[in-house]
Formats: structure tokens, C-alpha cells, sequence
């Protein structure tokens, strides 16, 4: 199935020129159709839907446009362009504001630059329609326009207001690359119709339950804690009670109605089933259901144009090689495309992904698979033989040495020191200071020290510190640095000299690192799933974060913990003078920078005490694979060549979708008769390779 090494090389463009292929009398590929179909199977593999223009130069372009020091480069200047919050004013480091300003000028060239290489590898009908495109360039005329403004403004020590800032991460959303982030904001926009109705419902209920609670206990002559009068305004009440659907405020809410009488308590457990318990379910429910209805329909998308893709790279490809016969792809061009496509792997690799195409042996096999295929992450692995193995065969091949190896290749082994690990947190958990608790540590110690000789006699010492063994690696350097660190720590002590409490805060770090390594055991989601919703939050928090400097800067004032400020006592706000925000020393939850913006959104996402942060500062303003390596055994014979899967995750995340979808897709958005004549001009049946 090999072809001769002069084969893997890309012809150049005169090798479409007269010159023909022994068998079959078809001209070799040019090295521009090689390209465009190499673009088209890379465009399939990571479900690039951009409609590029076919001409050499456009596809050179394009594939200059998607090389990965550029793709660095402009993540690089979207990460200083949205870090410029750190030293524009309310600054956490101020800088002068002509460097902030010639920093976003910077920026701002860069991702034109980038918009205008993109303009030159599609048409341009296609590019001024596209909504993403329209969008970058109105964010960067109105981020120029405000630049100017507000320097000359501030240069007329003018007031003013840098408004643009709520646009930089949307930035971050309309790149080409940023299709992910799009996609979840499609998901939810998709899904708000539905949830404003049961939202409507839900208010409904509030507003009823709140009526129901004035007429109950608004005459009773009921107080709060502080002596303030209980629910005797209908707003105060329902927004009382919605923050109850957060428990935010259980149970303090309720204490004054369940003092006077027990009875009451009936009304407030009958609102919080019905609220938190079986709203949230329905909300629950409704968003699950639509965010799957319409993410399964753009997986369902996703596959077609996937299919559409492979189905137009192997029409630039195809070859007829005898008369009548159906068209097929040589392997010789087959491997000079998956070169282009994934240059890093090796020949041993390419013959394992054309065996597993034609796993039939029958010199063809369907086209549409090599996108899928090379979403895999394989590792190719060289059986060694052990140093022991060599240097002493008898006593490593000896029945004891066999069976140390089976020991430390069964389950029961990681299972064991998964448990070691499980009592050695309880251990970190417990007073230092007990002797035989701190004297516990040289024991955990020593068997995380064995359990690593163990492994490094079983296992080949290249195989088990490839670079693709992270927890390897990982165990080595946080045990040797825990070790090296309490014996440090140790010899201080005995030294009589003082007791260091960074050396000891060091070890207390390296133990609870050492607590990591369990989750290799954990049956978990593979984080391409929950990423880019990380991302997409982080989006949402920085516009709420630039919105709230901008209006609340400087309204709620930190002081230090020895400051004598009179002003200290109300957070520099007389508003805030007697308030539970100010009693509660909450003054460092202000907008004043983008670091105490971010913390105070955060602490506003999560539950507690949420409704007296926003109520007074408005009044102010997988399991995956365990990478052991799978050097040389002592009990088995292994061929010189293994190739192993890296792990259970995708490469993209349009894959792990495609995964999750992949039973709930008709049979027809599956099926391998795609018709490329729309594109081609030409009908063909199922696409196939030729070993020919």
C-alpha cells in the first residue's frame, strides 16, 4: 500500500503540463489543485463554513490567513486590547493617556489589517454581506471616533466618557475564529422566546404571592430585626420575595410572620416550592430543551457542509483511470493532501489512516471520512526494550519480576493509590502541629516515591516521559518538589533556627497539588464543552464591568484598615451612612477599577447576600486515558510500532458535537450520496480513494 518516497512530494505547477502518470494516462495534480482541495478537507476537518474565492492567489492567501502565528498575533492584541482596563482610568496601574491611547491605535491597525486579508480571500459580495464583518468595521470607526473625542476633551480638561469600551470584546466575538462564542449567543437568543413566556409566568406567581402576603401579614404590626415596619409595601414586597426564589435571604426573610405564628411558615415553604423548586425546573427544562432543539439543527448544518466540503475536494482530486470506471483519488495524491492538511505526521501515521479507510483492503475506500479521521489525536509510539531488560534479562523476565509487572499494570493498583491519595487529603486537613500527623507526610511521601520507582521499572523511561505523558510528568515534579521542600523545611526546624513560612506554606500547596492527580480517575466533561461558555461570560462581565466604571467610579471609597477618615465609616458616601452594606465593611465592592468591577460582578452572580450588594449600591449608585505509557513489558511481546489514541476528547468542539447529535440526525444528513453538481458541474456516486 506504500508508494515510493518520491511520491510524497508536491509537484510543482508544470507538473499539470503534458506530463502523465504511467498508469492511466491521467496528468499528477498541480500543486494549486492540491492546495484547493487540501483547503477544502482543513476547512471540513474544523468546520470553517467561509466562502473563499478558488483562484491560486486567494487560496494562498487563504491559507496564509489561517497559519497559526497569526491566529497567536491576533488573539495576542485582543487580549492587550481588552487588558487597557487595567491602566485607563479608574486605573488599578494608571499609565499617561497618550500610551493607553498609541497601545489601542496599535490594536486597531492589526485587526484592520486582519479584516483586510480576509476581504481578499472571499468575494466581495460575500464579505459586505456578512454581518460579522459590517459589525467589526462599525466597532472600529466608533472606537476611532471616540479615541479622538475623548483625547481632545481630556486635553481641554473637559469631562468625559470613554463609551467605546463596552465594544471591545465583541471584538473578541465577530473574528473568524470566534464562530464558537457566536454560536452561543445564537443558542440564547434562539432560546429567550421561550423562557420570557414561563419568565411572565413566573412574575405572575410573584405578584400574586406577594398580594397575598400584604393582605396577610401587612396589618399584623410585624418588624424587622432593625425595627423597620414588615411587608407593608406591595414593591417591598416583591422584591423581597423574588430575592427569596435565590434564597439570598432565607431564612431572615420569614422570621418576623413565623415569630408571631408557625402557621405563616405554611405560606413562605408553599411559595419556595413552587418558585425555586418547580419554576426553576421549567426553566431548567425550557432553556435545555430549546438550547438542544436549535444547537442539534446547526450540528445537523454542520454535518452537511462538512460532507458538501470533502465531496468538493474530492472533485478537485478525482481521477478516472480507466474507461467507465468510476472516479477515484490515487494514493499518491491522497497522502500529498494529508501532508498540506497535517503536515506534523509521519508516513507511519498516514498508512495507518489509509488502512483504516480501506480497512477491506480493497484499494478504495469513502472519501468523507479523512475530515473525521484527522480530528483524531493518535500518538505514535515506538516499542523499546526496558534498560532492565537489557542489562539483566534473567531477573527482569524471573516469575517475581513478571508479576510485579501485571500488579502495576492492573486497575487495582491505581485504585489503590487513589485511595492513598484520599487519606493523605484528610491527613493535610488535620493539626499540624500533632506529631504523628506531621510525621504522616514522610510516609505519603515514600509511597508516592514507590509508586513512581514502580512504574519506571515497568514502564520504559522515554515511553513513560513522552511529552504527551502530562500526569507523568506531573507527579515527578510535584513529589520531587515536595520532597525537596519538607526537607528543607525539616532541617530548618532541627537547625534550631526560625521556622520559615514560605518554605511551609510551599509544602502545604505541593500536597494539595499533589490532590490533583485523583482526577485523572474521574469519569469528566471534556472542557471544550464548557470553555468557550467561560469565555462568553468573561464577555458579558466585561461590558457590565466598563458600564459600571463608567457611571460609578468613585461613588463607594476603600479605606485602609488604619485609616482615621471619618468618611471611612460610610464608605465615603453619606448615602451609605447607617446602611448594612457600610455596617458590613463592604466598601471595597465598588467600581472604581476593572479588578474590584470583576469581583463585585462575580460576587453579585453568586448567591449570598446578593440583594444587600445591589439594594445599596443602587441607593449609592471526563475519565480520560491513563497516560502510563505503554513502554515494554516484561510479560508481553509488543510489535516495534503501536499508534495510540491520546485521549477521548475531540480535536474541535464541532466534533464532540457531532458525537453527542450523532443519534438524533436523520439518516439523509448521514448519508454518502451528497451531490457536488452544484458546485462541480459534474454527478458522481460515493467518493472514493484508489491504492492504484
Amino acid at each position: 500500500m506504500s508508494e515510493p518516497e518520491k511520491s510524497e512530494n508536491i509537484p510543482d505547477e508544470s507538473a499539470g503540463e503534458g506530463k502523465e502518470i504511467p498508469n492511466g494516462g491521467n496528468p499528477a495534480k498541480s500543486r494549486e489543485e492540491l492546495e484547493l482541495a487540501s483547503v477544502f478537507v482543513s476547512d471540513a476537518q474544523y468546520n470553517r463554513n467561509i466562502f473563499f474565492d478558488t483562484s491560486p492567489r486567494a487560496v494562498r492567501l487563504y491559507l496564509l490567513y489561517h497559519r497559526w502565528f497569526l491566529k497567536v498575533l491576533l488573539y495576542f492584541f485582543i487580549l492587550v486590547n481588552l487588558s487597557l482596563a487595567v491602566f485607563e482610568e479608574p486605573a488599578v496601574f494608571p499609565l499617561p493617556l497618550w500610551a493607553t491611547m498609541m497601545v489601542e491605535l496599535l490594536c486597531l491597525l492589526a485587526f484592520s489589517f486582519r479584516l483586510v486579508h480576509y476581504a481578499k480571500v472571499i468575494p466581495p459580495d460575500k464579505f459586505w454581506k456578512d454581518p460579522k464583518n459590517i459589525c467589526i468595521i462599525v466597532i472600529l470607526m466608533l472606537t476611532l471616533v471616540d479615541m479622538i473625542i475623548y483625547g481632545a476633551l481630556k486635553a481641554t480638561n473637559y469631562y468625559a466618557l470613554r463609551w467605546s469600551r463596552v465594544l471591545r470584546p465583541l471584538l473578541l466575538v465577530n473574528v473568524t475564529e470566534g464562530r464558537q462564542l457566536r454560536r452561543a449567543f445564537r443558542s440564547i437568543r434562539n432560546a429567550l422566546p421561550q423562557i420570557f413566556y414561563v419568565f411572565l409566568l413566573f412574575m405572575f406567581s410573584v405578584l400574586i404571592f406577594s398580594l397575598m402576603a400584604l393582605k396577610l401579614l401587612g396589618k399584623r404590626g410585624l418588624q424587622t430585626i432593625d425595627g423597620a415596619p414588615y411587608f407593608t409595601h406591595y414593591l417591598e414586597i416583591v422584591f423581597d420575595l423574588y430575592v427569596l426564589v435565590t434564597t439570598a435571604n432565607s431564612p431572615d426573610v420569614m422570621m418576623p410572620a413565623y415569630n408571631a405564628s408557625f402557621v405563616f411558615a405554611i405560606f413562605f415553604i408553599v411559595y419556595i416550592l413552587i418558585n425555586t423548586y418547580i419554576f426553576m425546573s421549567v426553566f431548567l427544562a425550557v432553556v435545555y430543551n430549546n438550547y438542544k432543539k436549535y444547537l442539534k439543527e446547526e450540528v445537523r448544518q454542520l454535518v452537511r457542509a462538512k460532507r458538501h466540503k470533502m465531496v468538493r475536494a474530492f472533485a478537485v482530486l478525482q481521477e478516472v483511470r480507466e474507461e467507465g470506471g468510476e472516479p477515484v483519488v490515487t494514493q499518491a495524491n491522497w497522502n500529498q493532501v494529508v501532508r498540506l492538511v497535517r503536515p506534523n505526521i509521519d508516513n507511519a501515521h498516514r498508512e495507518l489512516l489509509w488502512s483504516v479507510c480501506d480497512d477491506k483492503n480493497q484499494g478504495k475506500a469513502a472519501f468523507v471520512q479523512l475530515a473525521d479521521l484527522l480530528n483524531i489525536e493518535v500518538i505514535t509510539l515506538k516499542s523499546r526494550p526496558h534498560p532492565f531488560h537489557s542489562l539483566c534479562p534473567a531477573l527482569y523476565l524471573s516469575a517475581p519480576s513478571r508479576l510485579l509487572s501485571r500488579m502495576v499494570h492492573h486497575r487495582a493498583f491505581v485504585i489503590v493509590y487513589d485511595i492513598i491519595i484520599l487519606v493523605n487529603a484528610i491527613f493535610i486537613g488535620l493539626d499540624e502541629e500533632n506529631p504523628m500527623i506531621a510525621n504522616s507526610e514522610w510516609v505519603f511521601l515514600a509511597l508516592y516515591l514507590l509508586e513512581i520507582l514502580l512504574k519506571l521499572y515497568v514502564f520504559e523511561p522515554r515511553t513513560f516521559f513522552s511529552r504527551h505523558s502530562f500526569w507523568n510528568w506531573f507527579d515527578i515534579i510535584i513529589v520531587v518538589s515536595a520532597l525537596i521542600a519538607t526537607i528543607i523545611n525539616s532541617a530548618v526546624k532541627i537547625s534550631g533556627g526560625y521556622t520559615s513560612r514560605q518554605i511551609l506554606d510551599i509544602v502545604f500547596i505541593l500536597r494539595v497539588l499533589r490532590l490533583i492527580r485523583v482526577v485523572d480517575s474521574i469519569e469528566r466533561f471534556d472542557p471544550n464543552t464548557w470553555e468557550h461558555e467561560c469565555v462568553l461570560l468573561q464577555v458579558v462581565y466585561y461590558v457590565f464591568a466598563m458600564v459600571g466604571m463608567e457611571l460609578f467610579k468613585g461613588k463607594v471609597k476603600f479605606y485602609e484598615e488604619d485609616s482615621t477618615d471619618p468618611a471611612k465609616a460610610y464608605c465615603g458616601n453619606p448615602l451609605l451612612r447607617g446602611t448594612a452594606f457600610a455596617q458590613l465593611n463592604y466598601c471595597k465592592n465598588n467600581f472604581n477599577n476593572v479588578v474590584s468591577s470583576f469581583i463585585l460582578l462575580v460576587e453579585l452572580t453568586v448567591v449570598n447576600q446578593w440583594e444587600k450588594l445591589d439594594d445599596n449600591l443602587v441607593n449609592a449608585m471526563e475519565t480520560i486515558d491513563n497516560d502510563l505509557g505503554t513502554g515494554q513489558s516484561a510479560a508481553t511481546n509488543k510489535p516495534a510500532l503501536m499508534f495510540k489514541i491520546a485521549s477521548k476528547r475531540y480535536r474541535t468542539v464541532d466534533a464532540l458535537l457531532q458525537r453527542m447529535f450523532e443519534a438524533d440526525l436523520d439518516p439523509e444528513d448521514l448519508a454518502e450520496d451528497d451531490s457536488p453538481e452544484a458546485q462541480t458541474g459534474r454527478n458522481f456516486g460515493n467518493p472514493t480513494f484508489s491504492s492504484v
